[in-house]
């Protein structure tokens, strides 16, 4: 992807866990339903893989494949958005994930990145990973999340 031509949203949290249980978070459906404002992933995670972000309703949010899976390390998504058709006709893009051990933390980087300018997508995700990231932070540290899905939306 050539730099000017593409869009990106970076978000860095700390989390007081296991770089292995942070992983099982990201990867498990059960864990995945309870703080990703009520979807849930479908994949088995191995390189080329097909994945699924679905809603409790059966509908899809999200499709792709998996390019890199090197766990508890880093985790590479294809990502396309089925829910916004304008968001869709953008195209594929990428999302990354890198967990890096910390102390007792886990350093969990997630970029977003797609070859568009001022993407939509973009605009979507800087509002939509801040509070799944932050419920998956909350999950894991005290149980609880901070925002639930919301009925009827996406």
């Amino acid at each position: 992807m050539s730099e000017s031509a593409t869009s990106k949203f970076v978000y860095v949290t700390y989390i007081r866990t296991t770089p292995e249980k942070l992983w099982q978070a990201l990867t498990q459906a059960d864990i995945t339903k309870k703080y990703w404002l009520g979807a849930s992933v479908e994949c088995d995670f191995k390189v080329g893989s097909p994945w699924k972000l679905v809603f409790d309703d059966g509908r899809l949010a999200d499709s792709g494949e998996i390019l890199e899976s090197d766990p508890p390390r880093r985790l590479v998504i294809k990502w396309l958005n089925q829910w916004n058709p304008e968001i869709n006709a953008e195209g594929y893009s990428r999302c990354t994930m890198t967990l890096e051990p910390v102390s007792d933390n886990v350093k969990l980087t997630v970029e977003h990145s797609i070859d568009k300018p001022k993407a939509k997508l973009i605009d979507a995700v800087s509002g939509g990973w801040p509070k799944i990231l932050s419920n998956l932070k909350s999950l894991i540290e005290t149980g609880t999340v901070l925002f639930g899905p919301k009925p009827g939306k996406s």
